[in-house]
């Protein structure tokens, strides 16, 4: 692929509803959810400190199940990026799409902790569809650099429901709709981003370890449709990544969109002013198109 380049691959095969442009509604940023409201306060599992801030559209009379997307910043498994949160949701919100942030957990917490608040996270949104006014089958999710990869476990690594279990948001699928990536981390074994494996898994992991949460080596053909974007000169996470996932998803049949721009550091967020920010009018062509 040649710098810059756009490679489009296959249509979606299972349109997924979603809406016409909204960016004229109103936004409601509601108190924050949380994703684990059972969790005891203050111990070391931390899962009392993760939640859902959602941020909602007014309801509309002539759409009245509107898409939903989930948003998950990057840090590195080390923090989570303000400007990979709210920003993002806001844009999402200009589409027509409600919004969700999560605060899932990072360091000294490591992996199944982030995975687990993600997937619980997916469940909410579907389990509380009705009273949000949301498609539940219009439910996607993204995420940046780590939180990028967060995304890629949570498209490979899922079930649709556990049918028998006593807590309802638990018969909730956590498969998202479709996913966004920017700039993501994604093999835990080639070219690797050493601190979120180290954030993740720890710094004495095992190679299966590794193995087992290098999202190339997950994708199958359920794995939703992906837009995936990343820049040449990123430093921090080489451009392989979002190559050996393109590649993946491509062999598993899966439709993506990949776009690499030439120029651009690590950690752009939206992109405002840069060349790259072209993404985001990509990405929201791209979710359009999954209307069929």
């Amino acid at each position: 692929m040649s710098q810059g380049s756009v490679r489009i691959v296959n249509p979606p095969r299972t349109p997924v509803p979603c809406l016409p442009d909204m960016s004229t509604s109103t936004t409601t940023t509601s108190s924050a959810i949380p994703v684990w409201p059972d969790a005891p306060q203050g111990t070391s599992g931390g899962a009392d400190t993760v939640h859902l801030t959602p941020f909602l559209l007014e309801r509309d009379g002539s759409h009245p199940l509107r898409g939903a997307v989930i948003v998950l910043p990057g840090g590195g498994y080390r923090m989570r990026a303000e400007h990979e949160g709210a920003p993002i949701a806001r844009w999402v919100n200009s589409l027509g799409y409600h919004a969700f942030v999560v605060s899932y957990r990072v360091a000294p917490h490591r992996h199944p902790a982030p995975m687990q608040d993600a997937q619980r996270a997916i469940r909410i949104v579907r389990h509380r569809a009705s009273e949000w006014g949301i498609d539940p089958d219009a439910v996607g999710i993204i995420g940046f650099s780590a939180g990028g990869h967060l995304v890629a476990t949570v498209s490979t690594q899922f079930d649709t429901g556990l049918t028998d279990a006593t807590d309802p948001v638990l018969r909730a699928s956590c498969r998202p709709d479709f996913a966004i990536l920017c700039y993501p981390v994604i093999s835990f074994i080639a070219e690797v981003h050493q601190g979120c494996i180290d954030n993740l898994l720890g710094p004495d992991t095992d190679e299966a370890s590794r193995r087992a949460m290098s999202a190339e080596a997950n994708v199958t053909a359920d794995t939703p449709p992906s837009f995936i974007w990343h820049t040449v000169e990123d430093q921090s996470v080489p451009v392989n990544h979002p190559l050996v996932y393109a590649r993946a998803l491509g062999a598993s049949g899966v439709p993506y969109a990949l776009h690499v721009f030439p120029n651009g550091r690590h950690g752009l967020g939206l992109a405002d002013g840069h060349p790259a920010g072209a993404w985001t009018t990509l990405a929201a062509t791209w979710m359009a198109g999954l209307r069929g």
